[in-house]
């Protein structure tokens, strides 16, 4: 392609600026370490992580340009490279790693080790990079002109308007500070309840909302539309679902559940019902959902499979240009083959040869349609949860077929599940990361190098980070429910033991078949079903302060734009703030010292408090978004 040779870079293949420094590879570390951990907070809450690049390229922007008075927008772009790997990390390893504990806790296996969690996670992270790094010449260089990968392009976009990095960097520390203030007075002073709930006198509904920062910028972050399919997910199973269960079987005992529904409704009200029955139905719906959107997505992932493997064929990297010099191809095979090695020999990872060789096929095979999808979609529309279940369910499916059918099986399942999860999750973070670079005129080899670097250190801490949440509160809690490794739990626990409630699971199947034929988008819909209303309540509340801020009229849209912006990096500073407050409170657990600052025994302020709170957190998001006075 002609347009490709004449594309220019912003900083030119000959000018040598700073770039692979001590200062970015310390910040990367750093912001990698915390957007990993917050983001693993995040998502054993609600189910869903947020992207990090922007935040993280913000914040590096303010303190190298603001602070250390440096001008170099690749030592920026280095620090993002290397920070967001920690969000993408941390989002394979939580869908899936947390189905070892659950097991542990019902006694049938020992609770995995800090190393076994580690180098699942590290084999993961180190292959989506190195299976990524051959496809980079194919799919970013010569597919330049159509392949736009949203969130890179995005990226480059933010630090090429570097002058009011200092202003946004401000945005997204003021959501970590406001947001942790107001975390640590719900879960650590206990002053205010962290559900406001109304029930209903004759009906079994329950209605409410959990008052906390992080929600309200997820609903901000994913919008009015997605948020409102949540939301309904949540009325249908809470509004619909739960009184017809609680009408029609009253004094029935229904499997899973061991005694009446009357009886189990007046032990824990509507949600001991949705525990016990709705979360089943919501799980054969997303189930359903991941496999829709995958077959929806084949013809696309075969042709991208067959384009990327046509491109890398003919290709080849010749030029020995700053901006062309990648990883040598024997050191990334080397890589690979001791990735696999470890995989395989290692006796703190669960899985046999036969499990090494389905990570080595449908890691390439997933590694590349995630890198190429991400280009044309976007990272919020490549169907990670989909490769997840399918490779499950297949990895499963011969891990059964092979005699291993006992709990040493749903372990290699589980293990085989995470690597495949967290390859698929980082190979399109470095695809986006790369486009970046390749925009800004970064030197590909050092942002390679940065991607190991970041997948390295919060693979170091993610093993961490997993147990402390689990000593802390246990998964399945209210405070960590860990709803996607629960789905994946069920369903290797279907497959080998068929002990799952059937009925409920393909009412769930069934309703997200009627969803897709009616147009509907299933996966919000179903996560809405299978989490709390409290959750998606809040949520929804984030959307529809989204809708006012870009509805509004008398307002240019360059200005909305900008505004919306402002809005998306205060609400991810509060999605991080929240997260590192969730992770002291559980040091401070562990510990056993919460208590000494638990005032809820002599201060409660009830529901009125959770309203009064939630407005006041509006608020600061409004102030931050449309009322926000820069300097120019």
């Amino acid at each position: 392609m002609n347009e490709n040779k004449e594309f220019k870079p912003y900083i030119p293949a000959d000018k040598i600026t700073p770039e692979f420094t001590v200062t970015s590879i310390i910040m990367g570390v750093i912001l990698a370490v915390i957007f990993g951990a917050a983001n693993a907070y995040l998502g054993l809450r609600v189910g869903m992580t947020v992207s990090a690049s922007i935040p993280a390229a913000v914040i590096s922007m303010g303190v190298i340009r603001k602070i250390m008075k440096k001008n170099s927008i690749l030592e920026s772009n280095m620090v993002q490279t290397i920070g967001s790997a920690g969000e993408s990390l941390a989002a394979g390893a939580i869908f899936t790693m947390p189905a070892l504990f659950l097991w542990a806790e019902e006694g049938l296996c020992e609770m995995p080790g800090i190393v076994e969690i580690t180098l699942i996670a590290l084999c993961g992270g180190v292959l989506g990079v190195l299976f990524m790094v051959p496809l980079r010449n194919a799919l970013i260089v010569k597919e330049h002109a159509t392949l736009l990968y949203p969130e890179g392009t995005a990226c480059a976009d933010v630090l090429l308007a570097g002058e009011e990095g200092g202003a946004n960097a401000a945005t997204v520390f003021s959501g970590m500070g406001i947001a942790a203030i107001f975390k640590f007075v719900v879960d650590g002073l206990k002053v205010i309840p962290a559900d406001v709930a109304v029930a209903f006198k004759g009906f079994k509904g329950e209605i409410g909302m959990e008052c906390y920062p992080a929600l309200l910028g997820v609903g901000y972050i994913v919008g009015p539309r997605i948020a409102s399919f949540m939301f309904v997910g949540s009325l249908i199973g809470w509004m619909v679902l739960i009184p017809v269960i609680c009408l029609f079987g009253a004094d029935t005992v229904m499997y899973p559940g061991t005694e009446t529904i009357s009886a189990l409704y007046a032990a824990g009200g509507a949600s001991k019902i949705w525990s016990t029955y709705v979360k089943y139905i919501g799980a054969g719906a997303i189930a359903t959902g991941g496999i829709i959107s995958l077959i929806k997505s084949l013809p696309l992932i075969i042709a991208t499979f067959r384009d990327s493997m046509k491109s890398m064929k003919g290709g080849k990297n010749t030029s020995t240009e700053r901006t062309a010099q990648d990883l040598p191809m024997n050191i990334i095979l080397i890589g690979i083959v001791a990735m696999v090695a470890i995989i395989w020999l290692v006796p703190a990872i669960p899985v046999n040869p036969i499990g090494a060789l389905i990570i080595v096929i449908f890691g390439f095979f997933f590694a590349t349609v995630s890198s190429r999808m991400v280009g044309l979609v976007g990272s919020s529309n490549n169907p990670v949860s989909g490769m997840a279940i399918a490779t499950l369910l297949i990895a499963t499916m011969i891990i059964k077929a092979s005699g291993n059918t006992g709990i040493d099986g749903m372990k290699a399942a589980i293990a085989i599940g995470s690597v495949i999860c967290i390859v698929a999750a980082i190979a399109g973070d470095t695809s986006q990361d790369l486009k970046t670079g390749y925009l800004l005129g970064a030197t590909p080899k050092k942002q390679q190098i940065g991607e190991l670097i970041g997948v390295v250190a919060a693979g170091l801490a993610i093993g961490g980070v997993l147990y402390l949440l689990n000593t802390a509160w246990g998964y399945g809690s209210a405070e960590v429910p860990a709803p996607q490794a629960t789905l994946m739990k069920m369903i290797v626990e279907g497959i080998m033991g068929g002990k799952l409630p059937w009925t409920l699971v393909f009412i769930g199947v069934f309703l997200a078949i009627g969803l897709e034929i009616l147009r509907i988008p299933v996966m919000p819909f179903a996560i809405g079903l299978y989490l709390p209303i409290y959750l998606n309540a809040a949520i929804m509340i984030g959307g529809v302060v989204r809708m006012f801020v870009d509805g509004r009229k008398n307002v240019d849209d360059k200005k909305k734009e900008e505004q919306a912006t402002d809005g998306t990096l205060y609400c991810a500073g509060m999605i991080a703030g929240e997260g590192l407050v969730g992770i002291l409170l559980a040091i401070l657990a562990v510990v056993n010292v919460s208590s000494v600052f638990d005032l809820s025994g002599s201060i409660n302020l009830g529901n009125a408090g959770g309203v009064i709170l939630m407005l006041l957190m509006i608020l600061s998001l409004l102030k931050f978004s449309i009322w926000n006075k820069k300097k120019a």
